[in-house]
């Protein structure tokens, strides 16, 4: 039998101090842009920038309707891209205690009704609130399409968000962490 060693080395470390969060901890985890979840994530970005970009540019504060329309694309376009810092730089990981599968879910299905709204508003709006062949009427035109387009896109991300928080694909034991969106 082996003896046990009549010293024992007992050296603890400690961290530097005054190191906490480091450049290199907020590394951009660059698969997440490959995924399916972070190309819709950019697209609901740039297409929703669009469309409050669009609407910015008319006159829109002299009609209630687009007031709506630019509450939903702003707000929705802010929401996304914390989401989106979240996801790229796995911060979503480290606050673990959230369920993240389950939240993104729920922004994603109340983004879509809320830009279901918004299309539908946007829409109604453009014939009586512009001339036909103007600018502005152009525009809101514009804003309207590419309302649908984000709709769209924000519907594609719920169902997806749904499969992943429902576990789509593995069992109960694997589904919490083995999803793309854990």
């Amino acid at each position: 039998m082996a003896e046990f060693p009549s010293k024992v080395s007992t050296r603890t470390s400690s961290p530097a101090q005054g190191a906490g969060v480091t450049a290199a901890a907020l590394r951009p985890d660059l698969g997440f842009l490959r995924s399916l979840i972070g190309a819709l994530m950019l697209l609901q970005m740039v297409l929703g920038l669009l469309v409050w970009a669009l609407i910015a540019d008319t006159p829109y504060h002299l009609y209630p309707a687009y007031g709506w329309v630019m509450f939903v694309a702003v707000f929705t376009w802010l929401v996304t891209i914390i989401f989106f810092i979240l996801y790229l730089f796995q911060l979503h990981t480290k606050l673990y205690m959230v369920p993240w599968p389950l939240v993104l879910m729920v922004f994603n299905v109340g983004a879509t009704v809320l830009y279901i709204t918004a299309f539908i508003t946007c829409s109604a709006a453009v014939d009586p609130t512009s001339l036909k062949g103007t600018r502005p009427y152009n525009q809101r035109a514009a804003a309207s399409f590419f309302a649908c387009l984000v709709m769209i896109a924000y519907g594609v991300s719920a169902f997806f968000s749904f499969q992943a928080w429902r576990g789509v694909g593995s069992n109960a034991a694997t589904s919490q962490m083995a999803s793309g969106f854990a």
